[in-house]
């Protein structure tokens, strides 16, 4: 169960971490949920986000999935930053599509996290990815300033 204060901390952390996020927001995400040590973000694709062959840019997908493992790894209110990432491919994305990456937190020992993300179109699974985080050791709220 997740305490209000730990919500409260996951919310206000997202807040201020999109808030700066301008990369995200030019490709249109949006932050549908965030919680300690999970995230989901949500992004339609647009025609120009479309590769040669009229499927979603791999890179896109990522950056999706990068977005909502970031959430996630900065709920607990802790400046966090990827140490590195795995994703793989099961579906394209397709002009239209609205896709969704859940992330979810895996492991947290001491600095290092990982977390698995799952990007969906509907029921259909589009990618499968896993990140490793590496905490700073800076209260996100006092990056505000």
């Amino acid at each position: 169960m997740v305490t209000p204060n730990a919500q409260e901390l996951a919310s206000r952390s997202a807040e201020i971490m999109w808030s700066k996020d301008h990369a995200s927001k030019a490709l249109g995400m949006v932050i549908d949920k965030v919680a300690p040590g999970s995230a989901q973000v949500s992004m339609r694709i647009r025609d120009d986000m479309v590769n040669g062959w009229d499927l979603c840019h791999g890179g896109l997908i990522a950056s999706l999935a990068d977005s909502a493992f970031a959430l996630a790894c900065n709920s607990h209110g802790i400046v966090t930053v990827a140490a590195g990432f795995d994703i793989t491919f099961l579906e394209s994305g397709r002009l239209g599509d609205t896709l969704v990456a859940e992330a979810r937190q895996i492991a947290l020992r001491g600095r290092s996290g990982v977390y698995d993300v799952t990007v969906r179109n509907t029921d259909t699974v589009i990618a499968e990815f896993r990140g490793r985080s590496r905490s700073l050791h800076r209260p996100i709220i006092q990056e505000q300033r």
